[in-house]
């Protein structure tokens, strides 16, 4: 955008501090609070890409979003290098992800990670079999990590459990 400030590092890590009058959650980055357009309502966290910066306020579009800290803490630790190499799979079909992939292997991206937690995790299953069998030459699946997280809901802590695709192009 023109006359806005966009900080070197565009994809942020954002606590969730509340809801702005037309609903958008927003968070705070440098001391300046940044509304997201995309995030779910019951997210705590979001991964967001900062889009503009004026004054005392930004946007930014989601590109993930978490209830837990523990979350957060996980993709502290990588964001930083992968951070646009990530795909997060959510409610979306699965075509839609495999897509995201096609566009980042396009874009010159040698490597991604699709990542999904609980029932999301068949779609990132079929997301990385079409990609695979239908759209690259030449993808290996370089690592698969599976785990489980805890997450504070309203009736207690549940455990939902993660899944970590990373696929490689060779070619």
């Amino acid at each position: 955008m023109v006359g806005s400030e966009v900080p070197k590092e565009r994809l942020v890590l954002l606590e969730i501090k509340g809801r702005g009058s037309l609903g958008d959650l927003f968070g705070e980055y440098e001391r300046k609070r940044i509304f997201v357009k995309g995030a779910t309502k019951d997210a705590k966290w979001v991964v967001a890409e900062i889009t503009s910066f004026k004054g005392g306020l930004g946007t930014a579009q989601c590109r993930g979003s978490f209830q837990s800290v523990e979350a957060k803490k996980m993709l502290g630790r990588e964001v930083s290098w992968k951070a646009e190499s990530v795909v997060f799979v959510g409610r979306k079909p699965a075509v839609n992800y495999m897509m995201a992939c096609v566009s980042l292997l396009q874009g010159g991206k040698k490597e991604i990670a699709l990542k999904a937690r609980g029932r999301s995790i068949i779609k990132a299953i079929d997301a990385a079999e079409l990609l695979k069998r239908s759209f690259i030459e030449g993808l290996v699946f370089k690592d698969i990590k599976i785990g489980t997280e805890e997450v504070n809901r309203p009736e207690g802590k549940r455990r939902v459990s993660t899944l970590e695709i990373t696929v490689k192009k060779t070619q």
